[in-house]
């Protein structure tokens, strides 16, 4: 499929989903090459730099299910115009906060914001592309989203060096204005017919999600053994089956729980799941390597992830439309395989004096198999479900891919914490290449998923038109 064969409408929703895509996975990273500069300014402890990226990664995972349900209940291209006000207006919060507090206030804020964005920016991609042509606009999407995360640090560390920190967030600003009202204008808007808001089911998902991220992402500073700890995390079970408990008997449930009847749903969730901790945790690792573990600055150092972003950029669009024709499976198998052999090979090529070009090669073919890998796994996860239900699939999507990037950084500096640390280049190589095996051991996870997915699942039969998921699990 060609560009010259889309619609206008369907070239603005995806234009405008990707751009506002690509501005909120942006933002999961560009702080981390400013956190020096904004500990300087702002005079913040450790502990206040952590909840910098928390805050956001915290309130985003929290609240998407609650923007999909709002999208179906408000409508969904009002209600992501709606998201990318609220995410301007915390950007620019973010920008004049005038102590660490507010700017891990603004920073939840913003969070929030993006959970509205993001289930319905893909829900309204799934709703104007057929289920044929689902796998190529998923392919680009995933291209420019994949970008983001190679960008981020690079961004942070050149907007930082050479503006200062608050700058990265006003950046957000006029793009998120202009592009919330070309959304009113030009996307279609969408709802569920009649549909009700799961006020007890919004409660307590928003519950097990905050007592699971919670229990991730302060883990390592806590202790794993902590009352908090394990507090948080048997409060996000607990909720957890309560929310399984009472979605099965809900009169109009916020996940409909037979959606997991799909075997291309369920396999394609565990994979973004996987791949999204695998990911995440090779970046976060990687893009402090080259830093503390070989001396670069922060722009530097961004530069050199910068091969991550270029092949998942090239190649995602191709594999998406091929996964239109051949299906899901092969895709993300290879894809994942090929990931996890790129970081098992960085993991051991990496030394303090280790020449780029030795580093490169593993990079290169990690970031191929992301890109062959992704446009995959959201098809599988949420390209084949019915129209009525793409915004829950899509949030369940979302949340499980930022539950995903939580738990891979908080297992990798686990790992990092018990074999190194930052005391000299040596140290920090000691802990960074049992954390990148880890990654790839996560990215296996990523390719068991994808082999229970049938050999072949052309959309044309496998569409939810055609073929109903089960009413029950």
């Amino acid at each position: 499929m060609t560009t010259t064969t889309i619609t206008r409408t369907q070239r603005w929703v995806l234009g405008l989903s990707s751009l506002a895509s690509f501005m909120v996975v942006l933002d999961l990273l560009v702080v981390a090459t400013a956190l020096p500069s904004i500990r300087r300014d702002l005079g913040a402890s450790l502990e206040d730099l952590e909840w910098t990226v928390n805050a956001y990664t915290l309130s985003f995972a929290v609240l998407i299910m609650t923007g999909a349900a709002l999208g179906d209940r408000l409508g969904r291209s009002r209600m992501f115009a709606a998201g990318l006000v609220l995410f301007a207006a915390a950007s620019a919060a973010c920008a004049l906060a005038p102590s660490v507090a507010a700017l891990v206030v603004a920073r939840t804020a913003q969070g929030a914001g993006a959970a509205m964005i993001m289930p319905l920016a893909l829900a309204l991609l799934n709703a104007a592309f057929p289920p044929e042509r689902r796998g190529w606009a998923t392919g680009v999407y995933g291209s420019v989203t994949s970008l983001a995360v190679v960008l981020g640090p690079v961004l942070g560390g050149a907007v930082t060096q050479g503006l200062a920190w608050p700058w990265i967030f006003w950046i957000n600003v006029p793009i998120a204005l202009l592009a919330a009202p070309l959304v009113i204008a030009r996307v279609p808007e969408s709802r569920r017919a009649a549909a009700r808001v799961d006020l007890p089911g919004l409660l307590l998902g928003g519950l097990a999600a905050t007592g699971l991220v919670w229990a991730l992402v302060r883990g390592n500073s806590a202790g794993w053994g902590s009352t908090e700890t394990i507090g948080a995390a048997v409060l996000g079970v607990a909720a957890f089956s309560a929310f399984v408990g009472w979605e099965r008997r809900a009169p109009a449930p916020m996940l409909p729980l037979r959606l997991f009847g799909s075997r291309s749903f369920s396999a394609g969730n565990a994979a973004m799941f996987f791949v999204s901790a695998a990911t995440t945790a090779a970046v976060f690792f990687t893009a402090q390597l080259f830093q503390v573990g070989q001396g670069l600055g922060p722009l530097s150092a961004g530069l050199r992830l910068l091969p991550w972003g270029v092949l998942p950029m090239v190649l995602a669009p191709y594999a998406g439309a091929l996964s239109d024709r051949m299906g899901a499976r092969n895709l993300i198998v290879a894809g994942t395989a090929a990931f996890a052999a790129g970081m098992a090979a960085l993991a051991l090529a990496t030394a303090p004096t280790a020449a780029y070009l030795v580093l490169v090669g593993p990079i290169l073919l990690s970031g191929a198999g992301l890109g062959i890998a992704i446009p995959a796994v959201t098809r599988s996860a949420v390209s084949l479900v019915a129209p009525p239900d793409l915004a829950k699939a899509s949030g369940v999507f979302s949340t499980l891919r930022q539950l995903g990037g939580a738990f891979g950084v908080a297992i990798g500096g686990a790992v990092f914490a018990a074999t190194g640390g930052y005391g000299t280049a040596a140290r920090f190589v000691d802990g960074y290449r049992p954390a990148v095996l880890i990654a790839a051991a996560l990215a296996l996870g990523a390719t068991a998923a994808g082999l229970t997915l049938p050999r072949l699942a052309p959309a044309a039969t496998t569409a939810p038109q055609a073929q109903p998921m089960p009413a029950k699990l």
